[in-house]
């Protein structure tokens, strides 16, 4: 399993969103601190508008320590972007676990350290509020509002 780790990473590395989720099993549960949790169609649709906002970006995703066996993986991602709202670089550290069905990821959990983010994505409001569990419901309310435009 440890190569379908390596085709959704090169994939997001290419930012081909159509790729990574034919990684994916219908049924994925994929959690992170940005969105939460989303499930099925939405955690695919995700990736979809995620690659689609950094197309033709300065956009870079460096992997390493990829592990796998067949019901289980991990991975260390690292992303670098200009955060739209603020154009403000960010640097984001990402550990990913993984569980395999049918050959298919059926969950992936990414967990970052939100307030390392913010502070970096939104200067001084993001190191005083970063950290609060206020700035994480936001956050995870205003992503998955834009997640629910994408998809109309």
């Amino acid at each position: 399993m440890r190569s379908k780790i390596e085709i959704f990473y090169e994939a997001f590395t290419n930012l081909d969103a159509d790729k990574m989720i034919k990684c994916y099993h219908d049924d994925i549960i994929f959690e992170d601190p940005a969105f939460g949790i989303l499930k099925g169609k939405r955690a695919k649709a995700m990736w979809q508008m995620l690659c689609a906002s950094q197309k033709n970006k300065d956009f870079k995703v460096v992997i390493s320590k990829i592990e796998a066996n067949k019901k289980k993986g991990s991975a260390h991602w690292e992303s670098f972007y200009n955060f739209s709202k603020t154009s403000r670089k960010v640097h984001n550290k990402i550990d990913a676990k993984f569980e395999f069905k049918d050959g298919l990821i059926i969950k992936h959990t990414d967990t970052f350290n939100l307030h390392n983010w913010a502070k970096q994505a939104l200067g001084l409001k993001g190191l005083i509020i970063g950290g609060t569990r206020y700035f994480s419901n936001k956050l995870q309310s205003q992503t998955n509002h834009l997640l629910n435009k994408y998809l109309e």
